[in-house]
């Protein structure tokens, strides 16, 4: 049986987050918080993949340079930090990335199951590879 929209999504939510932490981790699975500096496992010191602009829109859902590696405190408790978040894309990306991401966000995106479905394999296949260089599991 085929798997539900909804279901390809979640799928793509969970490998694309450990690809955002692992993205940012050092060889010993260690990343740091984008908007406070904490530093966590990747898999075990409470780090989630953070959104500028808020999961609900599509378009910069999955966006990579919309999701930095987040502390649960940053991420939930102080709802994203989002001015700090901004700032910090506008020095990592150049300025105006907010911005754009902003407009982004605004705009109406459909994702097909096929392209779920190649999102999932690509993230998967990059997961692997950071795994490997990195040499952590």
């Amino acid at each position: 049986m085929k798997k539900t929209i909804s279901k390809l999504k979640k799928d793509l939510d969970t490998i694309f987050s450990i690809f955002i932490r692992l993205r940012s981790s050092n060889e010993y699975g260690y990343c740091q918080c984008f908007t406070c500096g904490k530093v966590g496992h990747y898999k075990t010191g409470g780090m989630q993949n953070g959104h500028f602009q808020s999961r609900k829109h599509l378009s910069t859902r999955f966006d990579e340079e919309n999701c930095q590696v987040q502390c649960v405190a940053c991420n939930m408790y102080r709802q994203g930090e989002q001015f700090k978040f901004g700032i910090n894309l506008d020095s990592k990306y150049g300025e105006g990335t907010a911005e754009e991401l902003e407009i982004l966000a605004r705009t109406t995106l459909k994702i097909s199951r096929v392209e779920y479905e190649e999102q999932i394999s690509y993230y998967k296949i990059l997961v692997e590879n950071y795994k490997e260089q990195k040499q952590i599991t």
